[in-house]
């Protein structure tokens, strides 16, 4: 566990408007409330809901023109936030004005195959296994100066965020990791699990069917088939249509259906990588240990959430940890619960700040 003092002392030690904490954050909304958050003076209101972001930019990074959302001032602590499937930026839509408020440059990007990212060149290969992904994140990072930052994220995101803590610990400050270790071992994806958890992961069967990809590449039947997994994983999310459509274009990325349907396929080790990608493919199949100053989220709601508080996977975590369960929350939870989110993400950074 991260110790409370260390919590406490690091949100009073930082200069500006990132030294705040964010208790005022812990009474925005009992749904968000967190088990074990730390104590500490009056935080700024929350800001209103938001609808979307703006000042949405493009930059060329890696194989790919990558766009994101940034806000907050140009020379504060960075944070990357990373959405999953099926999922795109504005699951960080009211997070953003929360860490920006206090002091972070946040940065939200779409990943390959969802909203304006667009690969640079036809005779790329549109691959979506995990290194290709982090690496991707790498490549932004290096573009755009940031040397280091804190990355948060949940499902792809979170895989995405821990690989990159995994293997580039230098370019990770603090980690806010949703649904904790995600990263893949193709080869343990073999075995069966429970008939119960197994018919949670229903569309990734779909998807290694060509009627899965058909699904994919016809708009009608991928928003319907999108729509229902919001409405399974998230099942107390009373989310109205305006924000499912909003995310759904998204989805219309010409590379969209390619990219979803490649990254599942080559989880279940029905799909090949790219060999340039083995190096780092063979490191992340021996389980890597996290040092990285860490906060874990485990959603109530959320169908995949393991058994267990956390201890299913609190070893992969060396380094100063706490772990944190949302009440009543379910898969997107920065969406879901965009307070108890930024808290996490203050909280782990003011570790790194204290240290």
């Amino acid at each position: 566990m991260i110790n409370r003092r260390v919590f406490g002392k690091a949100a009073g030690m930082g200069t500006g408007a990132v030294a705040m904490s964010l208790a005022g954050l812990r009474n925005a909304s009992a749904a968000e409330a967190t088990a074990g958050a730390s104590p500490g003076p009056a935080a700024p209101p929350v800001p209103p809901p938001a609808t979307s972001f703006t000042g949405l930019k493009q930059v060329r990074a890696g194989v790919l023109d990558v766009g994101y959302a940034e806000a907050g001032p140009q020379h504060g602590p960075v944070v990357i936030c990373l959405h999953g499937w099926p999922y795109d930026i504005h699951s960080y839509v009211d997070v953003v004005p929360i860490l920006a408020a206090q002091g972070f440059r946040v940065i939200v990007p779409y990943l390959r195959g969802h909203g304006t990212t667009r690969f640079l060149s036809s005779r790329t290969v549109r691959n979506a296994q995990q290194s290709a992904i982090a690496l991707d994140i790498i490549a932004l990072m290096d573009v755009l100066r940031i040397e280091k930052a804190v990355l948060a994220g949940f499902d792809w995101g979170t895989r995405t965020a821990d690989i990159i803590a995994a293997l580039w610990p230098r370019r990770v400050t603090a980690l806010v990791s949703v649904s904790g270790y995600l990263i893949t071992d193709v080869e343990a994806q073999k075995t069966p699990i429970s008939p119960a958890a197994e018919h949670n992961w229903w569309y990734q069967y779909y998807f290694s069917t060509e009627r899965g990809r058909t699904a994919m590449e016809t708009p009608d039947d991928r928003d319907a088939l999108c729509r229902l997994v919001w409405d399974t994983v998230s099942p107390t999310w009373n989310f109205d249509d305006a924000t499912f459509e909003r995310t759904a274009a998204a989805f219309t990325n010409p590379d969209y259906a390619s990219i979803v349907i490649h990254n599942y396929r080559w989880r279940l080790g029905l799909a090949d990588g790219e060999r340039r990608y083995d190096r780092y493919e063979r490191k992340l199949a021996a389980r890597p240990r996290i040092a990285t100053p860490t906060i874990t989220l485990d959603a109530e709601r959320d169908p995949f959430t393991a058994p267990g508080d956390g201890s299913s996977y609190r070893d992969f975590f060396t380094g100063p940890y706490e772990h944190r369960t949302l009440t009543g929350i379910g898969h997107n939870v920065p969406q879901e619960a965009p307070a108890a989110f930024a808290r996490a993400v203050v909280d782990a950074a003011g570790v790194t700040q204290a240290g």
